[in-house]
């Protein structure tokens, strides 16, 4: 087994590592073999230009109460690993209401590939999918894309997500406290998804051309800030916040 699980340790002493919502994470030697994952009649090639960014973040709590007993699910909802937020993708946005996807055929990503960003997007899968989907519409190689997109999320900051669940909360409040403890992302740089029954699930921040946060656009989907919504906890040691020191926090500032 990779030595990851030490990640799992230091993510209590160091929440600035790019791990820090790895909470605990460990690698096996052998990991699933993803199937290709192709464009269809219902998500067909789409080649357009790229207007934006959104990097999207699911709340694993949430994902792992309804999941779990998918066998895709097995490595971020089982086997002793624990996860906060957790990367789901890097997506090219396009200019209009449609965007870019499948723009190229591709081959399986190397376990290589898959085994580093595992603690990051913890599904073989889903890492299929986001390349096959997203990164090949960037122009990047997989692994400089995927590089791209753990950058970014290496440098985000959670409130206390323990806090938030115990009172009523809205979608715009969440928006408001995660701005809050990342400089530099406006409230309105983040759209907050919720699921039917009115559980929170996603965070989806928008991105310029130059991977800067901005403001979403008013038909880039999420919930309206008044939504009252509800946050599943999980084990509530796990999930309170890992906002860094100042000193540590200064060194690292710089779809679907």
């Amino acid at each position: 087994m990779l030595v990851w699980r030490l990640l799992g340790c230091l993510a209590s002493l160091v929440p600035t590592m790019a791990a820090a919502q790895a909470l605990q994470c460990a690698v096996p030697a052998t990991l699933d073999r993803p199937h290709a994952d192709l464009p269809s009649e219902r998500q067909p090639k789409r080649i357009l230009p790229i207007g934006g960014y959104t990097l999207a973040l699911t709340w694993a709590p949430e994902y792992c109460h309804g999941n779990s007993r998918q066998p895709s699910a097995r490595f971020e909802c089982g086997g002793g690993n624990k996860f906060g937020f957790v990367l789901h993708g890097l997506w090219p946005d396009g200019t209009g209401k449609d965007w870019p996807q499948y723009c190229a055929a591709t081959d399986i990503l190397p376990q290589a590939t898959i085994a580093k960003n595992m603690c990051a997007t913890p599904s073989a899968q889903l890492l299929q999918h986001e390349w096959a989907k997203h990164g090949t519409c960037t122009g990047l190689a997989p692994d400089a894309y995927f590089a791209r997109s753990t950058g970014l999320y290496a440098k985000l900051r959670y409130p206390d997500m323990n806090a938030l669940s115990r009172g009523s909360v809205t979608a715009g409040a969440l928006a408001d406290a995660f701005a809050k403890v990342n400089p530099g992302i406006p409230a309105i740089a983040v759209r907050v998804t919720a699921n039917k029954r009115g559980w929170f699930d996603e965070l989806w921040l928008c991105l310029d051309m130059g991977l800067r946060y901005t403001a979403c656009r008013a038909d880039s989907g999420g919930v309206v800030p008044s939504t009252a919504i509800k946050i599943w906890r999980g084990e509530r040691s796990y999930y309170r916040s890992n906002r860094p020191s100042r000193s540590r926090d200064d060194a690292y500032r710089g779809g679907a």
